[in-house]
């Protein structure tokens, strides 16, 4: 995206209908480290790539908590998450403290999403340049949602925001059926995967991820640094034992398909005309 003549303030459309600078803010969403979001029908695990601008600095904070029964893990704009972030802690304190009792999340992230909508109605304003995937359980079961800086927002069973993302939704899209049943450690291994996945390539290592779990029974919190790493142990030794199965039963297959000697002898035969199978 570049400047023009219809992006100097929020409110101004242009001819084909968009609004620039909302453009912009979700294009800053797609540009900020990845955050994955999972739930299951008990619990509701968050994790983020830690990514740091340098070698010399360290990574910003991308999750946090709301309340003991809601977290939020963002994609973008960092000081804006921490703004919202702090808006949402609020807004929770208040309604503990009139009706003594949890806020449901699904009415936190409509007040989220109307605050973040009239951003997109005033000149003198610009969206808030992060989205925000929402965690949280309440009386109806646990619950995922996605705040977009445009203002709307949407229930997952499973999503993924920010840099390379689009990998780890390929991942999810192919196991979500199967996260309604999951066990809290299935959901952990499966968010800790989904946030390899946007790696590209590079190993993974507990210094790379941030996880938080919530779930009933359990109220919000961050895994430590040995916990993670242990579930990255756990599927990265299963993957090298997967290998060394796979290459001694590719082993096998070529000693059986050799011929024996006697039909080596055979002259002839068409069988060397035939092109290999593919696989």
């Amino acid at each position: 995206m570049f400047r023009n003549q219809y992006d100097t303030d929020v409110t101004t459309w242009s001819p084909t209908g968009r609004l620039f600078q909302v453009e912009y803010a979700m294009e800053a969403v797609k540009q900020g480290s990845a955050a994955i979001g999972l739930r299951s029908r008990s619990h509701v695990v968050l994790a983020c790539v830690n990514k740091a601008q340098s070698e010399l600095s360290s990574h910003q904070k991308k999750i946090f908590k709301v309340d003991d029964h809601i977290g939020v893990a963002i994609a973008g704009l960092t000081a804006d998450g921490r703004v919202l972030s702090r808006y949402m802690r609020s807004e929770s304190i208040n309604h503990s403290f009139t009706y003594e009792s949890p806020l449901p999340v699904g009415r936190l992230v409509v007040h989220l999403a109307d605050k973040a909508q009239v951003c997109t109605q005033r000149s003198w304003k610009r969206p808030y340049g992060v989205g925000l995937l929402v965690g949280g359980l309440d009386e109806s079961g646990a619950h995922l949602y996605y705040n977009c800086p445009s203002g709307n927002y949407f229930e997952y069973q499973a999503f993924a925001i920010g840099s390379r993302s689009q990998a780890a939704k390929t991942y999810l899209e192919r196991r979500f059926e199967s996260f309604g049943d999951s066990s809290r450690e299935d959901l952990i291994k499966d968010a800790i995967l989904a946030v390899r996945e946007t790696l590209q390539g590079e190993t993974l290592k507990s210094s790379l991820c941030t996880v938080a779990v919530l779930g009933v029974g359990e109220p919000f919190h961050f895994l430590d640094q040995e916990a993670i790493q242990k579930v990255i142990d756990t599927f990265e030794k299963v993957a090298e034992e997967e290998e060394g199965e796979g290459e001694v039963g590719e082993g096998e297959a070529e000693a059986a398909a050799a011929p024996a000697p006697a039909e080596q002898g055979g002259g002839g035969s068409g069988d060397q005309d035939v092109a290999p199978m593919e696989m």
